[in-house]
């Protein structure tokens, strides 16, 4: 077949659940895709980079219990935390994403895909075969993002690691540096540190800079404590590798750090430099702007032709995280499939067919030591917003699920309170396993529960979640 109801570019999670909603709406749906089935979150991010860091998040876990830690008698294996990443990963092999694909339905095309023109897409396979795809109603673009190296002299040519190269290592390097202190730069240095690496963070704007100060200081100290030299404010003027194989990369500060391998973490680029948009009257290498109901817009702000062009996931950059993608997808598929049979558009806020809590009630954990999990604005956020909102902010270590749930328990947790609308719009939690309160948080803020309801929402004693009472409680409630 070359003609399609609907042709998606990129099978990564977004593009998977795109094809899957359309099939499942009685569409037909061909998926293109140049590398693995399944996309960056299965082989080179979320997927093997949680497998790293579980490990030794286990341990320490276990460590802080005297009975547990009694029981302990070695130290993490590195070799076995790498062959458990490797489980994860899947070999890097996408047999079994292509087998459900079979399953479902959805017609796989190998090969790099390109607008050609109005709902028209060729695809050049690695032999050099082109073929050209005809969708009846739609295009959606999910081909995501790559990790953007800045051009720092020597950097390219030093053999730098992006998060690729290092979720698929097959070693921790001796010494390791790392370019970046957002949320791949810290959850890296805290596998590496565990697995053995001496791990240097050149952090330039500081650790975790968009999280609240008080969670980033948490995660700060930590990776100190791990032996991690944090270099707050360093900033490469040059990299360069010599015969024997070691980097060295110079500072403005005129200091020079040397390492093995050195990990780029400087943020992301859109997967658009090669899509054919020039074809269709954009511009490639840029973000999409998307309606709300992710239609592609035209320099005039209008949707691309008659609508037929969508973009899901982070090539929109409404909100770059696999879940906020595949929620994305999931409205995505579902109009597509609206529109071409005539029935109803709910792209009201909050409407079946509009991702409206990529705007408003994003969470995320970075799974740091120790975790961070937030949702919504932090004060910085709310303020850029216009927003009036009051920080209330609680111990967890004073909270008896947490003094139970480890010796020495150390975090923290806030909430925002919107003064005008009496409800949450921010949370933020930093300590041990604290990804287990966010969905809670999620909730509250997504469905505006008004404050006096959520009193009425009991925890439950003694668990870490009693922090919610505890919150409530210091707000004045």
């Amino acid at each position: 077949m070359t003609e399609y109801d609907v042709i998606v570019i990129g099978a990564g999670p977004v593009g998977e659940n795109v094809a899957d909603r359309v099939v499942r709406g009685g569409l037909t749906a061909a998926i293109v895709e140049a590398e693995l089935v399944g996309g960056e979150c299965s082989y080179w991010a979320c997927m093997p980079t949680k497998a790293l860091l579980r490990d030794a998040a286990a341990l320490r876990a276990a460590r802080r219990l005297p009975g547990a830690a009694a029981a302990i008698t070695g130290d993490l294996d590195p070799a076995a935390v790498f062959a458990r990443r490797d489980r994860f990963a899947s070999g890097w092999k996408d047999d079994g994403q292509v087998a459900w694909l079979d399953q479902v339905g959805i017609s796989l095309v190998r090969g790099h895909g390109r607008l050609a023109g109005t709902r028209t897409v060729t695809v050049t396979a690695d032999s050099g075969d082109v073929v050209t795809l005809t969708a009846r109603h739609a295009v959606v673009l999910a081909t995501g993002t790559s990790a953007s190296v800045p051009a720092v002299p020597g950097l390219a040519d030093a053999g730098a690691w992006t998060n690729r190269e290092a979720v698929s290592a097959t070693r921790a390097p001796e010494r390791l540096a790392i370019i970046g202190g957002g949320v791949v730069g810290s959850e890296m240095a805290t596998a590496f540190s565990a697995l053995g690496s001496s791990v240097t963070l050149i952090a330039r704007d500081g650790v975790l800079p968009n999280v609240e100060p008080y969670a980033s200081e948490h995660v700060l100290a930590a990776l100190r404590d791990a032996g991690v030299d944090v270099l707050i404010g360093g900033s490469p003027t040059s990299v360069s590798r010599d015969a024997a194989g070691t980097v060295h990369i110079a500072l403005a500060d005129g200091g020079v750090v040397e390492a093995d391998e050195v990990l780029v973490a400087t943020g992301r680029t859109p997967n658009s430099a090669d899509l054919g948009l020039d074809r269709v009257g954009l511009t490639p290498g840029t973000w999409l702007t998307v309606d709300d109901t992710l239609r592609v817009l035209d320099a005039s702000g209008e949707p691309l032709g008659d609508g037929w062009l969508y973009a899901a996931g982070d090539i929109n950059r409404r909100a770059l995280l696999t879940h906020q993608g595949k929620y994305q997808a999931r409205a995505v598929g579902d109009v597509i499939v609206a529109r071409a049979t005539g029935a109803a558009v709910e792209d009201a806020p909050w409407g079946r067919h509009t991702p409206t809590a990529d705007l408003r009630a994003v969470p995320q954990v970075v799974f740091t030591e120790p975790e961070i999990a937030s949702v919504g604005h932090t004060v910085a956020s709310a303020e850029r917003a216009g927003l009036k909102v009051r920080s209330v902010e609680y111990d967890l270590g004073a909270v008896a699920g947490a003094a139970l749930h480890a010796d020495g328990y150390a975090g923290r947790a806030s909430i925002l309170i919107d003064d005008e609308g009496d409800r949450i719009v921010g949370f933020t939690a930093v300590g041990p396993d604290v990804a287990e309160l966010l969905h809670a948080a999620t909730i509250a803020i997504t469905a505006e529960v008004p404050l006096d309801r959520l009193w009425h929402a009991v925890p439950a004693y003694p668990t870490v979640s009693e922090v919610w009472l505890r919150l409530l409680e210091t707000a004045g409630l």
